[in-house]
């Protein structure tokens, strides 16, 4: 083995699609491991702000986002190798079924090697189980597999029925009951988060407690071994400069702000920004600061509470008047424009710094992966979001796909007013420091 490679247990949980129970098995797995005083650590295959706040609480311990794209290959790297040299176990929750996408999570296992586990909801299947599990098996050459899980059954009867309809028994990992008590509440952007649920400890505790009498929740730590996987270290790259040294961000954050990447706080960090962060929810002032980061969330699920705040409004608009960034991103630009159409219909009179109206609608409006092209570089991201945006304020520039060449006429729209740039762009920060420098005002406007 290399001696700059990390060995640890690594398991992949996919599915055949989404909805399958995924979060919940990767989570009770990571909580029965964790009880026990192991080390684990969980990562969120593609975007995803939600399902992290779940894998963090089993854990303990900060989630980071892999993507062969929106990350990149080296930011995987490095973060599996680091992780995997202070860990007894790594989790990777797959996004969608595991060949859905480009890039996939059966991509991801294959390029590192992950064991693949399969969670199937075999709720309304008895022999198909077997076919089906056959098939996410061998359906691409070359991936390691771990086995698979039937979730939400009907009872010890049905489990063994889809026991037996598997062609190599030694693939059985067991069966998790139909159980509501196990089920996760979703809205429109997916999971609620973990901290609005009051009981999200003791959901998780009782999945793990299920969990503990299958054969994969009764391994040890000896057994696991029979998935480690030699974590290479990637090569050496410079130190992110320090472009923001000296500069404060005040980075909002409660229940209607909270679609922040860790590593996006990380990446602020390294580039030498002090963070200071407010709740507008709490009603907190605006911080002293040289820039704002107004990140995406649910703004209209409490947009009678944000429209009290004038007295950070009034703050927000003077910010901007002294030629200071702000950075609004998509549920972060909502609460800026003057007028926020919830889905009942009610129209709340916003903050009122960009002109226009934003509205709430049933269908989803955009979804895929984006990167926005700056004077300091490309950063990747993506973009999910129900509403829709009518405003007088022309389309300073548009997000592109990763198969694009460069802006067209379908990305997302960026909208400038003075230093204040809005997007309904979800930007992954480390993709690209020096545009988020350039973004938060170092050496002048983005």
């Amino acid at each position: 083995m290399n001696p700059r490679a990390h060995s640890c247990p690594a398991i992949l949980v996919a599915a055949p699609a989404s909805g399958q129970g995924k979060t919940t098995v990767t989570a009770a797995l990571a909580r029965l491991h964790t009880r026990h005083g192991r080390h684990v650590r969980v990562f969120k295959c593609g975007p995803d702000f939600l399902d992290p706040h779940w894998l963090q609480l089993a854990s303990g311990a900060p989630v980071h986002s892999l993507d062969l794209w929106m990350t990149g290959l080296r930011d995987c790297a490095a973060r599996l190798h680091g992780a995997a040299g202070q860990a007894d176990l790594l989790l990777v929750e797959g996004v969608m079924g595991l060949f859905d996408g480009e890039p996939s999570a059966a991509d991801l296992a294959q390029r590192f090697g992950l064991p693949v586990l399969a969670v199937v909801d075999a709720s309304a299947m008895a022999g198909t189980f077997g076919a089906l599990a056959y098939g996410l098996e061998h359906f691409r050459p070359g991936l390691r597999w771990a086995g698979v899980l039937a979730n939400r059954t009907a009872g010890e009867r049905h489990a063994q029925m889809l026991r037996s309809a598997l062609r190599d028994p030694r693939h059985w990992l067991g069966a998790l009951p139909r159980d509501p008590a196990l089920q996760l509440a979703e809205r429109h952007l997916g999971l609620v988060a973990a901290a609005e649920t009051q009981d999200a400890l003791q959901r998780l505790d009782a999945a793990a407690d299920l969990l503990a009498h299958t054969p994969l929740g009764a391994m040890d730590k000896d057994a696991l071994q029979r998935w480690a996987v030699d974590f290479q270290a990637p090569a050496e790259t410079g130190a992110t400069p320090a472009l923001l040294s000296g500069r404060t961000v005040a980075v909002a954050r409660d229940a209607a702000f909270n679609f922040i990447y860790p590593a996006n706080l990380e990446c602020l960090e390294a580039l030498g920004a002090r963070l200071v962060f407010f709740s507008p929810l709490a009603g907190d002032a605006l911080p002293a600061c040289d820039a704002v980061w107004l990140p995406g969330g649910y703004p209209e699920l409490h947009a009678a509470a944000l429209a009290s705040r004038s007295t950070l409004r009034d703050a927000l608009a003077d910010h901007v008047a002294r030629g200071r960034p702000v950075w609004a991103e998509c549920g972060g630009m909502m609460a800026l424009f003057e007028r926020l159409v919830t889905g009942d219909g009610t129209s709340h009179r916003m903050w009122g710094l960009l002109p226009g109206t934003v509205t709430m609608q049933e269908r989803l409006a955009a979804l895929g992966p984006q990167q926005l092209a700056l004077p300091g570089g490309v950063l990747r991201g993506h973009t999910f979001h129900f509403s829709r945006c009518e405003t007088s304020l022309p389309v300073a520039q548009r997000t592109f796909g990763p198969d694009e060449a460069g802006p067209g006429e379908r990305g997302e729209a960026l909208w400038r007013r003075g230093s204040l740039a809005a997007s309904y762009f979800h930007a992954w920060f480390p993709s690209s420091p020096p545009a988020v420098a350039a973004l938060f005002g170092a050496g002048g406007e983005a």
